[in-house]
């Protein structure tokens, strides 16, 4: 009988470790596991799930108004991260070219943390909203 390798316990104990702190994505693999996915949704379809669950639909609603936030965000920091960089630098490809990107990141970041405070996103459940708006549209769609 053959005893596992060093590297092979490791990964095994890492892939353990990690799994467990990321365990909530598992509410997703129904999803994401599909032989065939699911289709794609506008956002009248959205609208029409806000509308019919009174439960689920305004935690969803919220939650798609902090992404505006965090959109929103991500382009101030790219323009004026990368403008402030052009002003200083004029290398386009280093300076304001890694600075765009980078700001864009923080930008995100920012405006998430501004989203979550302003509307509140702790004391929602945003994760159950949006599982439960995929099981809605898979149930509408016929689970195509």
């Amino acid at each position: 009988m053959a005893e596992s390798s060093f590297f092979r316990k490791h990964w095994e104990g890492w892939k353990e470790f990690w799994g467990e702190r990321f365990s909530f994505l598992e509410n997703y693999t129904r999803f994401t596991d599909r032989d065939q996915p699911l289709p794609s949704w506008s956002a009248s379809d959205v609208e029409e799930f806000i509308a019919s669950d009174p439960v689920h639909g305004p935690t969803l609603k919220t939650a798609r108004e902090a992404a505006k936030y965090a959109a929103i965000g991500s382009v101030l920091g790219a323009v004026t991260t990368a403008g402030f960089t052009w002003k200083y630098s004029r290398s386009l490809h280093v300076g304001a070219g890694l600075s765009f990107a980078a700001g864009a990141m923080f930008g995100w970041t920012f405006g998430q943390e501004i989203a979550s405070h302003s509307l509140q996103l702790y004391r929602l459940d945003t994760m159950a909203a949006q599982v439960k708006f995929l099981e809605w549209w898979e149930n509408k769609t016929g689970g195509r």
